[in-house]
């Protein structure tokens, strides 16, 4: 097993990130309407997006998995989250254009935009749940 320089077994990559909705139908019209995302899954739970073909955002009704969920092939711990939660997604810096545009024609209003020092700049928006979205161009991290 490789291991990061530092002793520990290497992590990849982010898989996975989780937003809290209130209204599952309400966040999936938004997400799809406006990301067009595929759905890889969704129940009365949660909405598994593929974003990119890199990594997986889902949506779970608030409250909806505050206990633990048995599966046949293990037990996924409880867990949840409130408040406006943050994600990042990242957009080629050919595209900022175009998706403001998108986002105005939406009706989503850009709450703000930073111009970051390696060169890249940043959206923020809000989903109907008060989460704050951000649309990112490369030279926002030393990493991207």
């Amino acid at each position: 097993m490789a291991d990061d320089g530092n002793g520990s077994p290497r992590i990849v990559r982010v898989l996975e990130t989780a937003l809290y909705v209130d209204d599952l139908v309400r966040a999936s019209h938004f997400y799809d309407h406006l990301f067009g995302f595929p759905k890889l899954f969704a129940d009365a739970r949660l909405i598994a997006y593929d974003v990119g073909g890199e990594s997986v955002l889902l949506l779970f009704a608030r409250g909806a998995s505050v206990t633990t969920q048995v599966l046949p092939g293990g037990d996924i711990p409880a867990h949840d989250g409130s408040g406006a939660l943050h994600v990042a997604l990242a957009i080629g810096r050919e595209e900022l254009a175009s998706w403001e545009d998108r986002l105005d024609a939406g009706g989503v209003a850009i709450e703000g935009r930073v111009e970051w020092p390696r060169g890249g700049v940043s959206l923020y928006f809000r989903d109907p749940d008060r989460n704050l979205l951000e649309l990112a161009t490369p030279g926002l991290w030393k990493t991207y």
